[in-house]
């Protein structure tokens, strides 16, 4: 059988980053980590965040993985340097898509809603540094989401309640973009939609995280070469339910495992 695609997440957020990948490469077996007893890791410790993605690697590793999409920005931000340099398969990392968001903006005001733990981090700064020249960028902890995302409360008046709360400074700002700067986030889409004026645009990194994805499978000569109908495990440590919904597809197999 052909070796998987693993990805791994704080929980199931990193399912909205799952499913572009699946897309994109149709014929991939896939496995996929969620840790949803740790979440949210964006207001954890870098040692401690460092500490379960290494866990969720060497279990993804131990699963036979041929490359690792650390499908989290707080992962991400503070983890995939070491994983990389520790580790002998390519990773795919994920940052808020700061780039796009300054390319389209006419305002020249664009708003981020991030965990902590990304906001603080050095890469988000640099990022920001690199691509925002000129641009106002207005950060904002979305505190308490992640949370309602993994009781599958997503289009709850508490989640609707809190969203206002957090888009209301920065509406006032004029922002034209709104970036996503965490994989549960993309479920709060249709939320979204409502609240935010339409001359705002939403910008995740799904997509060009599935491209990054092909393209250093190719790099690497991993792209199976097979047709074959592709086989998605799932494993959460939490309540299968959510995952379940969030997955949406009959072929999958979502089970619970105590990693």
């Amino acid at each position: 059988m052909p070796k998987p695609i693993g990805i791994f997440d704080s929980g199931v957020g990193g399912t909205s980053i799952w499913k572009e990948v699946a897309k994109k490469l149709p014929h991939e077996n896939t496995v996929y980590l969620a840790d949803s007893a740790n979440a949210p890791y964006g207001e954890k410790s870098k040692e401690e965040i460092l500490r379960l993605s290494i866990k969720n690697t060497e279990y993804l590793l131990k699963e036979g993985c041929k490359i690792i999409v650390v499908a989290c920005n707080t992962a991400t931000t503070n983890a995939i340097d070491y994983l990389r340099s520790h580790y002998n398969v390519p990773f795919i990392g994920i940052e808020p898509a700061i780039k796009p968001a300054a390319l389209q903006t006419k305002t020249k005001k664009v708003g981020v809603l991030a965990t902590k733990g990304t906001l603080s981090s050095g890469l988000f700064h640099n990022t920001s540094k690199l691509f925002a020249e000129g641009i106002t960028v207005l950060e904002q902890e979305g505190k308490g989401l992640v949370e309602l995302i993994e009781a599958g409360r997503i289009d709850s008046l508490e989640t609707r309640n809190l969203l206002r709360t957090f888009l209301d400074p920065m509406l006032k700002e004029n922002i034209d973009c709104l970036v996503l700067g965490c994989t549960h986030y993309p479920y709060l889409i249709p939320v979204l939609k409502e609240i935010l004026p339409s001359n705002v645009n939403i910008i995740d990194s799904g997509q060009a995280v599935a491209r990054q994805t092909r393209a250093v499978l190719a790099q690497n000569n991993l792209l199976t070469k097979v047709n074959d109908t592709p086989e998605h495990l799932f494993y959460t440590n939490a309540d299968v339910r959510v995952l379940k919904d969030l997955v949406d597809d009959p072929t999958a197999q979502v089970s619970f495992m105590d990693f």
